[in-house]
């Protein structure tokens, strides 16, 4: 495992991303609303840097003011450090502000575990209020110890998950009407804190323990270069390859990215639902598409 961290770690020193973003003022002010529990939401003095904790009472959240509809969505974050069993954070985009049964969400949920062990990140899409698009990663480096970039690219032809630039996973549409894409409803970017214990550490056998908390999690430099969605007539009804997220070097993995997706692939992945054959007899159709198309 060290030589695998070590040779990632190099790698993503190395890479080149192929797209820039636009710059985007980042107070928290500027882009976002508290969900709930505005006493766990905490701000540095200077505004860049921003925490989210949880105790045994509640958790906290936020969501962006915009809605978008493809594009380009970054932010660093440092996670809850020490025992953090049981412990989500959250990072998604979802077309309503809950859980609605007829919503479109991107998931990233980072699962916290007992110290000296290392977290799993969770990723999932659903489309129409249907998910079970589980796959579950190991990262190359220790996600408490300081900021790494977390980031989706989204456009009708593929979403790609990043960490610090790096793809780990690649979900394709086909071109075709379906019902496993997400390509028609804009979508708010969230992140939250909450407790999980009844699953999210070693299938829910490892508890929280609450005389660790408060558990925090850390937030700055958030980017976004997408379509921003403004009723009544959107400028993001259709594609129109005016947007570099949206143009044909954004609608498959560069060279580069294709090495490196392998890399993961081979290296880092623990679940992946197109694999569980238990679960899926018949496999989900978007399984049999290839990431490296």
């Amino acid at each position: 495992m060290a030589t695998l961290l070590f040779i990632a770690a190099l790698m993503a020193a190395a890479y080149s991303p192929q797209f820039t973003t636009a710059d985007l003022k980042s107070s928290f002010e500027d882009n976002f609303s508290i969900m709930w529990s505005e006493n766990h939401f905490k701000t540095s003095e200077d505004g860049d840097t921003w925490y989210l904790s949880l105790d045994k009472e509640t958790g906290c959240g936020f969501q962006t003011k915009q809605r978008y509809r493809f594009g380009w969505f970054s932010m660093k974050l440092k996670l809850v450090g020490g025992d953090s069993a049981g412990v989500v954070t959250a990072y998604y985009m979802c077309s309503e502000n809950g859980a609605g049964p007829e919503r479109d969400e991107v998931d990233i949920e980072f699962l916290g575990n007992r110290t000296g062990e290392p977290y799993l990140i969770q990723t999932n899409v659903y489309k129409n209020g249907t998910g079970g698009r589980e796959m579950r990663h190991m990262l190359w480096f220790d996600p408490t110890e300081d900021f790494h970039t977390y980031s989706f690219l989204w456009n009708d032809h593929q979403l790609v998950f990043f960490v610090d630039r790096v793809p780990i996973r690649v979900f394709k549409n086909n071109g075709k009407p379906n019902n496993f894409f997400p390509n028609e409803k804009p979508m708010y970017l969230f992140s939250s804190i909450w407790n999980a214990d009844d699953w999210a550490t070693r299938g829910g056998l490892e508890k929280t323990d609450w005389k660790k908390s408060p558990f925090v999690s850390t937030y700055k430099d958030f980017s976004v270069d997408g379509c921003q969605w403004k009723d009544p007539y959107p400028d993001c009804v259709s594609t129109t390859t005016s947007h570099w997220w949206d143009k044909y070097d954004a609608w498959h993995l560069s060279d580069s990215q294709k090495m490196d997706f392998s890399w993961v692939q081979r290296n880092l992945v623990i679940y992946d639902y197109c694999q569980d054959t238990e679960r899926y007899p018949k496999l989900p159709v978007e399984c049999s598409l290839s990431p490296s198309d």
